[in-house]
């Protein structure tokens, strides 16, 4: 029996998606306890060394930090909006309204967080393509990939949520009618339809389940996975050094003539 669950360690070991996420692989000798320490993302979030190619304009234009700019834009402007905004239904329509009408620069702060959010999405799908592109997903870097597929889909959800605030008509029938679809799952539609709006009908309790999602619970998961996909990034040496055409390895010595020999 040992034998059988020290074999299946093995098999799940060598397995290729082990080896997408764990790196290092394992072993006790000081290599392998090294490895571990280096790519662990608490201690090591930034690689002592960077490849020059990874801060080249051309390459990469920035759309990973261009991304990560506009998340921090959301999270500034979403705490100030917080200090404003009472998530009830009798109140969260006239809070709109007062920022808008009476808090000073409230305009201006709910429209650059409505802009942030739809310039992040846009450059997170721009990223993606980018990536998927230049075949940056390719192994040894699938690991990075999902996380990032991952972080595509929070984003959605993160503006999908943040949609039903202000809770106005175009927020109303545009929640009611996306529940709606989700509903259309096979199997599992109208248990994803109740657990999504707390109830069969887009009200309170909707409303109250999407603030806390929005504001609490998809921007921490958000932040966890961006510390990762930046740490593998870095670890794994950038997205784009993946070649499209393999290299030809160069001839032995012996195979030279003399003068090039010497």
């Amino acid at each position: 029996m040992p034998g059988k669950i020290e074999k299946l360690v093995q098999q799940i070991q060598q397995n290729r998606v082990y080896r997408s996420v764990f790196r290092s692989g394992t072993g006790n000798s000081p290599l392998h306890r090294a490895l571990a320490i280096q790519q662990n993302l608490f201690l090591h979030l930034f690689s002592t060394k960077v490849r020059t190619r990874m801060l080249k304009f051309s390459s990469t234009w920035y759309l990973g930090t261009l991304t990560l700019g506009t998340f921090l834009i959301l999270i500034t402007t979403g705490i100030l909006l917080m200090l404003y905004y009472h998530p009830s239904v009798p109140q969260a329509y006239a809070d709109m309204k007062d920022l808008q009408f009476v808090v000073s620069s409230g305009l201006f702060l709910r429209n650059l967080h409505r802009w942030s959010a739809q310039a992040m999405v846009f450059l997170v799908f721009a990223h993606m393509f980018k990536v998927f592109y230049r075949g940056a997903y390719r192994a040894p870097r699938e690991f990075n990939w999902v996380i990032g597929i991952i972080l595509l889909l929070v984003t959605l959800l993160l503006s999908y949520t943040g949609y039903l605030l202000p809770w106005d008509q175009l927020a109303y029938w545009a929640i009611t009618v996306g529940s709606n679809i989700s509903s259309a799952v096979p199997l599992i539609g109208s248990k994803i339809h109740f657990l999504l709006l707390g109830g069969n009908q887009v009200n309170a309790n909707a409303l109250l389940r999407f603030y806390v999602l929005h504001c609490v619970i998809l921007p921490l998961t958000a932040m966890l996975f961006v510390a990762i996909h930046f740490w593998r990034i870095r670890k794994d040496g950038g997205l784009y050094v993946q070649q499209s055409e393999p290299r030809v390895p160069a001839p032995p010595l012996e195979a030279l003539p003399a003068k090039e020999a010497k």
